[in-house]
């Protein structure tokens, strides 16, 4: 989840640094939290083995959320449902400045969906063409019909969705689970991804800490409070309010109204990521609670030593709605021939 914006900071390079053993306690705490969180899923767990609305009256209310935050968005030049072996995925395609063949294709993160990067667009369109999806199996105007068992269902639905579009290769933008997806796809179908950018990825360089993983157990129970949503939208935000904001709003609604049927991510073995072959950027928050900036920065400059690594110091989780100006500034120089 991210999106909500706080201000603007410096960037600055990573440097290699240390943290074997935090990492390595990190994992142990992590997994600890994981048997937790598939207990709490286990005990709400219902029939349907695909993502669904829990009712007539919460899917109505998710749209509407999900309209208000959409008239943030540029008009689409095109609204598409493409089909792939797991169900329908909504897709919408901006026209933006000529001259690049290659579009953005840009993945929201969890429990979110295209108004996410309602900030971004404006300064993403003087880049080139932009499609933005609603992540399958995730709230959002995409349909789930079959089961997603694995990271390569993750990955195949994705590759079909690119292999349905016009164009031959895309540049593959991913926020917080859309980072690990799209890794997932530049790993399992590379051919279609000409370069990949990973915005305070999630599960990719490091594991989501301890504390991170206990609030968000709480915040997934949907009969609860709506101010405990709330609370945790806003504590990945670095503190910022979330009243009376659009794309806070949509993510609330669909955390208490959809019910995911996604497995499990799992961290990224550093063997795998040396496996990309493109381009690849990632930018990273300083102060995300989402993973380890410190572990995350270590490894991402280990893994991937060719790679473009780059610290937003202040920058939430929230990144995408942090520092639009400065993400576009970098995904162009990223993207210079």
């Amino acid at each position: 989840m991210a999106g909500i914006g706080r201000g603007d900071e410096p960037v600055e390079e990573t440097r290699p640094g240390g943290g074997r053993r935090r990492r390595r306690a990190l994992r142990i705490t992590a997994g600890a939290v994981a048997g937790a969180v598939v207990a709490v899923a286990f005990a709400l767990r219902a029939p349907s083995p695909v993502g669904h609305w829990n009712s007539a009256e919460g899917r109505a209310d998710f749209l509407a959320a999900y309209d208000r935050a959409m008239a943030a968005m540029p008009r689409p030049a095109a609204t598409l449902d493409v089909p792939t072996d797991f169900g329908f995925v909504r897709v919408y395609r901006y026209a933006g400045a000529a001259g690049r063949a290659e579009p953005l294709v840009l993945l929201p993160g969890r429990a979110s969906a295209s108004p996410v990067w309602a900030d971004n667009m404006p300064s993403l369109l003087r880049i080139g063409d932009v499609y933005t999806l609603d992540l399958l199996g995730e709230p959002g105007r995409s349909v789930q019909d079959a089961p997603i068992t694995s990271a390569a269902d993750q990955a195949a639905w994705l590759d079909q969705v690119l292999e349905r579009l016009p164009e031959h290769a895309f540049h593959v933008v991913g926020l917080s689970i859309g980072g690990w997806a799209a890794v997932h796809l530049a790993l399992r179908a590379p051919r279609r991804v000409a370069t990949l950018t990973l915005i305070d990825p999630v599960y990719t360089f490091s594991d989501i800490p301890f504390a991170t993983a206990l609030r968000a157990i709480p915040a997934a129970v949907p009969w609860l409070p709506k101010s405990w949503r709330d609370s945790f939208t806003s504590y990945t935000a670095g503190g910022a309010a979330v009243t009376d904001v659009p794309v806070a709003a949509m993510i609330e609604s669909g955390m208490r109204n959809h019910t995911r049927r996604l497995p499990q991510p799992a961290l990224l073995p550093e063997k795998d990521l040396r496996r990309l072959t493109m381009p690849v950027l990632a930018i990273l928050a300083g102060d995300s609670v989402m993973h380890d900036p410190a572990t995350s920065r270590t490894v991402a400059e280990r893994a991937l030593p060719h790679a473009t690594v780059k610290l937003y110091p202040h920058a939430s989780h929230a990144l995408n709605g942090e520092h639009p100006a400065e993400l576009a500034t970098d995904l162009t120089t990223f993207l210079i021939p």
